[in-house]
């Protein structure tokens, strides 16, 4: 094959690189943009609660989805997960200091949404 055919290519096939700031922000959206995850974290403002107390505060989140979440933010460490000494097994979640840093964008995008996208309709014009 032609080198300046290899060349091109491999060219078209890397795909650009983003600043690494640009990166670690597609990543936060990525993250907080997954159905329930922004809701978790809000519920979690609250203060620490157990399984039943987080499902308890974001209606319509089954047990499924809010497992599978609660281990995703975890596992990123917006969450965390302990078990209080003693007779009771019940883990607690809390937000870390990661997810109380998250808190001051989140009720930016939160007030942003309120006033672009209203709770019915379509977005509101201004």
């Amino acid at each position: 094959m032609n080198p300046s055919r290899c060349a091109q290519r491999e060219h078209r096939s890397q795909a650009p690189r983003l600043p690494a700031s640009l990166l670690a922000a597609d990543r936060a959206f990525a993250l907080m943009g997954r159905r329930w995850n922004g809701l978790i974290i809000a519920a979690l403002a609250k203060g620490p609660a157990d399984f039943a107390q987080v499902r308890d505060r974001i209606p319509g989140i089954s047990d499924r989805m809010l497992t599978e979440r609660l281990r995703e933010l975890a596992t990123v460490d917006l969450v965390t997960r302990t078990v209080p000494p003693g007779p009771s097994s019940r883990i607690l979640y809390a937000l870390s200091s990661h997810g109380d840093a998250f808190l001051i964008p989140l009720a930016t995008v939160i007030v942003w949404a309120e006033d672009h996208f209203p709770a019915t309709g379509s977005p509101a014009s201004h």
